[in-house]
């Protein structure tokens, strides 16, 4: 079982993931996402796969931002983190893509190991939506 203290750091781990994410802070997303993490974005869209490591992890986070010209937001809503240590991120996406608006909201359950994110998996309510966003 976790420590409370552990818990809250995972915790703060995310909410700093998101706001680096947010503001296209590499370096931050660099020190809390290890170097062999794995991501899987759900959906038939072309943006939907698993990718393995950081570097295709961070592949993945540029095409939100390029595909939408920099108007991709995750708007984070509510944490929250189980004993074995997953965390939760519940957050609204929003952006714009040749004519359309991305207003979806979405979950990512993130396993967490020594302070470091090994494993990212997004949720979508409305994964139609989100699908014909990035189509």
């Amino acid at each position: 079982m976790a420590s409370v203290t552990q818990r809250y750091q995972n915790t703060e781990l995310v909410r700093r993931g998101y706001a680096a994410f947010n503001s296209g802070d590499l370096d931050t997303l660099a020190q809390i996402i290890d170097e062999s993490c794995t991501w899987h974005t759900p959906g038939k869209s072309p943006i939907a796969g698993d990718y393995e490591g950081r570097m295709a992890t961070f592949g993945q986070f540029g095409r939100y931002g390029s595909e939408t010209q920099g108007t991709f937001k995750a708007s984070l809503l509510h944490v929250m983190e189980s004993e074995d240590g997953c965390v939760v991120g519940v957050h609204h996406n929003t952006g714009e893509r040749n004519g359309k608006r991305l207003d979806v909201l979405c979950c990512i359950v993130f396993d967490i190991k020594n302070g470091k994110v090994m494993d990212g998996r997004e949720h979508f309510y409305d994964l139609y939506a989100w699908d014909t966003f990035w189509a």
